[in-house]
């Protein structure tokens, strides 16, 4: 496939989001930006072990090259894999004028993203997303961050990478799981900006499982395209960029509450979502064939269907602590049609039958 190229307009932070086959053996874009600087590759074992040697080939244009591998999964974003990674580029003695490249899926996307925005105040940074959640969603729009025990996400920064590089190639080697938590976040896309886009991935949706490198570029295409939209519209979610967050608030108080790691985020975003659209139908907003429809497709891409039985005392106490809260209120992402969302706070009696109802 030929390769395609997005622009995430925003003036000077500006950057292009680069998608195609191959990419991570030969991008002209990533190896310009790499010549002559002292460059750090950030990865985990299983990441590296298929593709950081042959990145590394791609860009001997470099000063220099360090490998910097961290433990795997959403357990560990955390200050410990923060430190390993500062520790290791002030070792090395990186200048403000090094490069970072984040090889992986969204943990170390985030995390090397917080590392280059708070290393000697800020530095370049690179990402190359392994994992479709991260090419369709976290690797676009600059949201850097690590978890805290009590809350996913909350220390963190606003840090533009300078080019986004998704080979759609590295998707092969995807457990099926991680492929299908990356569908949650394209679904989410569909469903609060574009219907027609969800319903090509309800037609397209085997051909999404089994990878189909058309299907997958278009779909991975669009999906950026509505991110790019709204980031470049809204950069630090004062406004319409808090949309992204459909099925996000019922989302991290899942993979919080279970401890981070036991639901992949694709997966509880996926509940998220269908608890969003039920809150949406209580309050009179979205149809009930709208909800059908959504819990259709969520289904066919092989996502729970179910949240973990929690009182609502418990709900309530792990939502306290979601960005989108004020004063320890939560607010929510609420579906009026399919397309189009909106954000607003809940009757708490409400918000119980949704509990009541996935529970």
């Amino acid at each position: 496939m030929n390769v395609r190229e997005l622009q995430v307009a925003l003036g000077e932070r500006a950057y292009p989001i680069r998608i195609g086959a191959g990419l991570i053996d030969a991008d002209s874009t990533l190896a310009a930006l790499a010549q002559g600087r002292q460059l750090a590759i950030v990865s985990n074992e299983t990441v590296a072990g298929l593709y950081l040697a042959r990145l590394a080939r791609s860009l001997r244009g470099a000063a220099s090259i360090e490998e910097i591998l961290v433990p795997d999964g959403e357990a560990h974003k955390n200050q410990a894999s923060l430190d390993l990674v500062l520790d290791r580029l002030l070792q090395r003695r990186f200048d403000r004028h090094c490069l970072l490249v984040a090889l992986g899926g969204g943990v170390i996307g985030d995390l090397t993203g917080f590392a280059a925005a708070i290393y000697q105040r800020g530095v370049d940074f690179v990402q190359v997303p392994t994992t479709l959640l991260a090419q369709v969603d976290s690797s676009v729009g600059g949201k850097t961050a690590i978890n805290h025990p009590r809350g996913k996400n909350m220390i963190g920064a606003f840090h533009q990478p300078k080019l986004v590089l998704a080979d759609v190639e590295v998707l092969r080697t995807l457990p099926r799981r991680e492929l299908t938590a990356g569908l949650a976040e394209m679904i989410k896309h569909g469903a609060i900006a574009d219907v027609d886009y969800l319903a090509s991935l309800e037609h397209d949706m085997d051909a999404l499982l089994r990878c189909d490198p058309a299907a997958m570029g278009e779909a991975i295409g669009r999906s950026c395209e509505i991110k790019a939209e709204v980031v470049a519209q809204d950069e630090r979610e004062s406004g319409r960029r808090a949309l992204l967050n459909f099925g996000h608030t019922f989302g991290h108080a899942i993979e919080t509450g279970t401890g981070y790691g036991r639901w992949l985020h694709g997966e509880a975003v996926g509940t998220g979502m269908l608890m969003a659209a039920d809150l949406s139908r209580r309050l009179s907003m979205l149809d009930a064939p709208s909800c059908a429809r959504l819990q259709a497709v969520i289904g066919a891409a092989g996502l729970p269907l179910q949240a973990p039985r929690w009182p609502a005392a418990r709900w309530l106490e792990l939502m306290s602590i979601d960005k989108k809260a004020e004063q320890g209120t939560p607010k929510f992402v609420l579906l009026e049609r399919l397309g189009s969302a909106t954000v607003r706070r809940v009757p708490s009696e409400v918000l119980a039958e949704t509990f009541a109802a996935f529970g």
